[in-house]
C-alpha cells in the first residue's frame, strides 16, 4: 500500500487544491488541441480526445516526470496523415501500438538517458520553435469558416476577449496566487460571454466532443508481414518523434522546477500509454509542452494534476460536452498565446 501511495505522490506534502484546479485548467486547454490534431490527421475528433485521456492518465501515473502533461500532439498527427489517407484509421491504431512497443523497449534498454547529450542550443531551438508554432496556430481562430480573416465587429469582439484573458493571466498572480490565473481567466470570459450574450466562436464551432467511454478495440487489419512493412516505418517515426519531444519537454520542466526526471521511466510510460491508446481507439501522442507549462505555472508539481486533467477530459466527453462546447475559443486562444510567450527562451536572444 505504501508503494501505491508513493506512486501517486500521496503524503508528499503536495497542495491538493492547486493540483486539482490546475488539472481542470489543463483539461479545458486539452480539448481544442486534441480535436484539432485529430482533424489534421483526417480522423474523428474522438480519436484525439480518447488519446489525450489515455495518454494523460498513464504517463501521469507511471511517468518519470511528475507534473508533465501528455496527450494527442501535432508531431504525431503530421506523421500519420499519409497513412490515414491511404489505409484508414485501423492502420493508425496498429501503428500507435507498434510505436508504443518500440518506445517501451527504448526505455527498458536505458536509451532515455541519451537525451542528456542534446546541446543547449538545440534545446533552445526546440523550445523557441514550439513557441512560434503554438502562437501561429492560434491565428486560425481569427479566420472564419471559409478561411478568410475576420473583420469588423467579430474581429473586435474576439480581440477584446483574447486581450482580457491575457491581462487576467498576467495580472492576477501579482494580486493573489490562491487560485490559478489561467482558470480564472477562462471562467471570467466564459461568464462574460454567457451573461451578455456575446456572439463569438466557441469550442462547439470546431467540432462536437460528445462521446462515451473509450471503447476497447483490437485493430481490424490483416496480421501479415505485408501489414508490418506498411506500418513499421510510420511506427518508427512516431516512436522517435514522440520520445524526443517528450524527453526534451521533460528537460525543460526539470529546469523550471529545479528537479530531475527519469528519462528511461518516462520512455516506458510513453510506450505503455501509446499501446493502450491504440487499443482504446486513440491516435497516440506524447508530452505536450504547452499544457505542461500551463500546469507548472499554476504551481502543480505532482502526478495528481495530470490524472485530474485526464479524468476531467473524460467527464467532459461523456457528460459535459454541452457545457464545454459553449466555452469561448477567445479564452483558450488568449491562454495559449500567453503559453507561447512564456515558452519562448528570450534569454537565447
Amino acid at each position: 500500500m505504501k508503494q501505491i501511495l508513493r506512486l501517486f505522490d500521496f503524503n508528499a506534502g503536495i497542495n491538493y487544491k492547486t493540483e486539482i484546479l490546475s488539472g481542470i485548467t489543463v483539461a479545458l486547454a486539452l480539448v481544442p488541441e486534441a480535436v484539432a490534431f485529430a482533424l489534421i490527421a483526417g480522423l474523428s475528433p474522438l480519436t484525439g480526445l480518447y488519446a489525450a485521456v489515455v495518454m494523460g492518465i498513464v504517463t501521469s501515473a507511471l511517468g518519470g516526470r511528475p507534473g508533465m502533461i501528455s496527450g494527442a500532439t501535432g508531431a504525431v498527427a503530421i506523421v500519420i496523415i499519409a497513412l490515414a489517407k491511404t489505409h484508414g484509421v485501423e492502420y493508425i491504431f496498429a501503428t500507435v501500438i507498434l510505436a508504443g512497443i518500440i518506445q517501451t523497449l527504448a526505455g527498458i534498454l536505458k536509451l532515455g538517458k541519451l537525451i542528456r547529450l542534446v546541446p543547449q542550443p538545440v534545446v533552445y531551438g526546440f523550445v523557441n520553435g514550439l513557441a512560434i508554432i503554438i502562437f501561429m496556430s492560434q491565428l486560425l481562430q481569427f479566420k472564419d469558416s471559409s478561411g478568410n480573416w475576420l473583420t469588423g465587429e467579430p474581429l473586435y469582439v474576439l480581440l477584446s476577449l483574447v486581450v482580457l484573458t491575457m491581462i487576467i493571466i498576467w495580472g492576477m498572480p501579482k494580486l493573489t496566487k490562491a487560485f490559478p490565473a489561467s482558470l480564472a481567466a477562462i471562467l471570467v470570459v466564459f461568464g462574460l460571454v454567457a451573461i451578455l450574450g456575446i456572439d463569438t466562436k466557441t469550442v462547439g464551432d470546431i467540432a462536437s466532443i460528445e462521446g462515451g467511454f473509450p471503447p476497447f478495440h483490437i485493430p481490424e487489419i490483416p496480421f501479415t508481414f505485408e501489414t508490418l512493412k506498411v506500418i513499421l516505418p510510420y511506427a518508427s517515426i512516431v516512436a522517435g518523434v514522440g520520445l524526443i519531444e517528450s524527453l526534451l519537454t521533460m528537460n525543460i520542466v526539470d529546469e523550471i522546477t529545479e528537479t530531475r526526471g527519469n528519462g528511461n521511466k518516462e520512455a516506458v510510460a510513453q510506450g505503455t500509454a501509446n499501446i493502450l491508446s491504440g487499443f482504446f481507439s486513440g491516435m497516440g501522442g506524447c508530452a505536450m509542452i504547452g499544457q505542461s507549462l500551463i500546469n507548472i505555472s499554476n504551481g502543480a508539481r505532482a502526478r495528481i494534476s495530470g490524472i485530474v486533467a485526464s479524468l476531467m477530459l473524460l467527464m467532459f466527453v461523456m457528460f459535459g460536452s454541452g457545457l464545454i462546447e459553449k466555452v469561448p475559443m477567445a479564452a483558450l486562444t488568449g491562454l495559449m498565446i500567453m503559453v507561447s510567450v512564456g515558452t519562448f527562451e528570450w534569454a537565447s536572444l
